[in-house]
C-alpha cells in the first residue's frame, strides 16, 4: 500500500516517535524510509536528527535513506517538493511536543504539510502508540466526496492489515434548534445514516471482515476523539480540505482539532482531486 514514506524530522522527541511510526509502518507494508532534514538558516546540519532516522530503519531491518536540503523558502514546501521528487506516497510527521519549542508544531510546518499536501500524512504527537499493531481504524465521515476520500483509504488500510473498520458521523449539536426539536435530530441522524451506509456498503463490497457504524451526536471533533480514546483506536483516519472549503470535515475546523488534540495517530487524507 505504501513504498515510500517520507519522514521529516528535527531531532525533536516528537520526530522520534514520528520515525518509530514511519518504521512501523515500512516494515508492514514492505517499505523503504526516506529521512529529511531541511536546514532553515543556521539551524544546524541535521546529521544527528538524520542519522536518528536511518539508525531506527536498520534496525528494523528497513531501507532506509537520509538527505539535508536547504529549505529555499517555506520548509513545509521543500517537504512536499522532496516528497513529490523521490515518489513518497505517504508522509509521516510529528506534532506538538511538550515544550511547544519544536520546529515541527503543528501550526506551523507540520500543519501547512496537512494543509497543501496531495498525498496522504500521518500525525503523531509524543503520547502516540506506535508499536501497537494496526488492529483498528477509526473514519468520520459527513457524505461528502472529501470524506467518502478517506473511507477508501481507510478500507484499503483495513484490508491489508485485518483491522476492524469503525465508521461515525457526528450529528453536531451546535446545529441543532434550541428549542430541541425531536423533527429536526431526526432528519439530521438519517443523513448521518445515509452517509455511513455509502462507507459501509464500500467496506462490505472490499472484504473488510469487521465493520461497526455508529451515529454520535454532540461536537464534533470531540465526539470523534472522545470515541476513539474510549474503543481504543489504533489510528484515525479522515479527509481534510475541499477545495470549496465548505465541507464539514475540513482541515481548519473538525480534522484539524482532531490532529491536535488526540493522543491517536491521525491520518489525514486530501480529497481534492476527486480521488
Amino acid at each position: 500500500m505504501y513504498d515510500t514514506i517520507l519522514v521529516p524530522t528535527d531531532g525533536s522527541d516528537v520526530a522520534a516517535v514520528a520515525a518509530d511510526m514511519a518504521v512501523a509502518l515500512a516494515r508492514r507494508f514492505g517499505a523503504d524510509v526516506r529521512g529529511l532534514y531541511v536546514r532553515d538558516g543556521d539551524d544546524g546540519d541535521g546529521t544527528r536528527a538524520t542519522a536518528a532516522v536511518a539508525d531506527r530503519a536498520a534496525a528494523a531491518g528497513v531501507e532506509a535513506t537520509t538527505a539535508i536540503v536547504d529549505a529555499e523558502g517555506p520548509i513545509h514546501r521543500r517537504i512536499l517538493a522532496d516528497a513529490d521528487d523521490y515518489g513518497a506516497d505517504c508522509i509521516v510527521m510529528g506534532t506538538h511536543g511538550r515544550t511547544g519549542l519544536d520546529r515541527f508544531v503543528l501550526g506551523s510546518v507540520a500543519e501547512r504539510t496537512l494543509r497543501e499536501s496531495s498525498m496522504p500524512v500521518l500525525t503523531v504527537d509524543e503520547n502516540s502508540a506506535v508499536d501497537r499493531d494496526l488492529d483498528s481504524i477509526l473514519v468520520p465521515t459527513d457524505g461528502s466526496a472529501y470524506s467518502e476520500a478517506a473511507a477508501a483509504h481507510a478500507v484499503d488500510l483495513a484490508l491489508s492489515t485485518d483491522a476492524a473498520l469503525h465508521v461515525v458521523h457526528v450529528v453536531d449539536a451546535a446545529v441543532l434548534p434550541m428549542d430541541g426539536s425531536g423533527a429536526v435530530f431526526d432528519e439530521l441522524q438519517h443523513a448521518g445514516e445515509r452517509a455511513l451506509d455509502s462507507v459501509v456498503e464500500r467496506a462490505e463490497h472490499a472484504g473488510v471482515s469487521s465493520i461497526r457504524a455508529s451515529v454520535l451526536s454532540g461536537t464534533p471533533y470531540r465526539a470523534i476523539t472522545d470515541y476513539a480514546d474510549a474503543e481504543d483506536m489504533a489510528l484515525v483516519v479522515m479527509g481534510t480540505h475541499g477545495r470549496t472549503g465548505f465541507d464539514r470535515y475540513l482541515l481548519g475546523s473538525v480534522a484539524e482539532r482532531v490532529v491536535r488534540l488526540s493522543d491517536r495517530p491521525v491520518l489525514t487524507v486530501d480529497g481534492g482531486d476527486g480521488r
